[in-house]
């Protein structure tokens, strides 16, 4: 059966909001931004933040919280990260993995994107692989083999486990922070290569999920969801304020058949 498509807005802090500013978003938001069931609002905070998010929520369990990152091992001498039960143990339900900053400023390889997506699965976490090109890489028309190399090598360290809904997140890196956002004809493109690489992967029944993510804003967004293929977005600077994030989960959504 042919199914209809919810959407899926979520928001990446990045290094922003400290517990405090958290709790002082999530009132304001939560002032504009009455619970709704068509669509599903993920954050995706600082980990430092996340318990003062979670207590922000109380009573608004439409508003979901997820960790940025997470170490590809269970436990070690590994300064600074945490693991992906530790994240569990806070309560989130869901984390990112493969995010182009991770790729490029702390040298995430594929195979380390591999097993931090592996270690969010047995974690009982929702991940959202994110997946993208650099903007040599699209000019050299190499946007099919950067997504098949990308997607291919995470699937690949799956070992069986179980990925459904699989949630991939489409960033061109030309289009994070930059001001540029790739047309909804771009992104239906490289979403329809995401959709199709996904498909192919041995036993796949469940329908993929895909998040366009770059330069994300009130401005844009009706435009992005109404795009063929695009089931949501992942926002980075335009969720940092609550009225503009708010316009933003508010957007437009032509509930397209697959």
């Amino acid at each position: 059966m042919t199914e209809v498509r919810k959407p899926l807005i979520a928001a990446n802090w990045k290094m922003y909001k400290g517990p405090r500013e958290t709790r002082d978003f999530v009132g304001r938001f939560a002032g504009l931004y009455p619970p709704r069931t068509d669509r599903t609002i993920v954050f995706f905070p600082p980990a430092i933040s996340i318990p003062a998010f979670l207590d922000a929520t109380v009573g608004r369990p439409d508003l979901q919280v997820g960790v940025q990152d997470v170490h590809a091992d269970l436990e070690g001498a590994h300064t600074g990260a945490i693991s992906a039960p530790m994240a569990a143990e806070t309560g989130v339900g869901w984390g990112l993995a493969g995010h182009s900053e991770r790729r490029s400023e702390f040298g995430d390889d594929d195979a380390d994107v591999a097993g931090k997506l592996r270690r969010l699965l047995d974690a009982g976490l929702k991940p959202i692989l994110c997946v993208g090109e650099t903007l040599e890489e699209r000019t050299a028309g190499r946007l099919e083999e950067v997504l098949r190399r990308q997607i291919e090598a995470a699937l690949g360290g799956l070992g069986g486990r179980r990925w459904s809904p699989p949630v991939l997140a489409y960033e061109p890196v030309w289009a994070i922070g930059t001001g540029e956002t790739a047309s909804p004809a771009d992104a239906s493109e490289a979403h329809a290569i995401v959709r199709e690489v996904r498909l192919e992967a041995p036993g796949d029944a469940a329908r993929v999920v895909i998040l366009y993510g770059g330069s994300v804003k009130p401005d844009n967004i009706d435009a992005l969801l109404g795009a063929r293929g695009v089931d949501g977005v992942l926002v980075g600077g335009a969720s940092l304020e609550p009225a503009s994030f708010a316009r933003i989960c508010d957007g437009r959504f032509d509930p397209q058949l697959l």
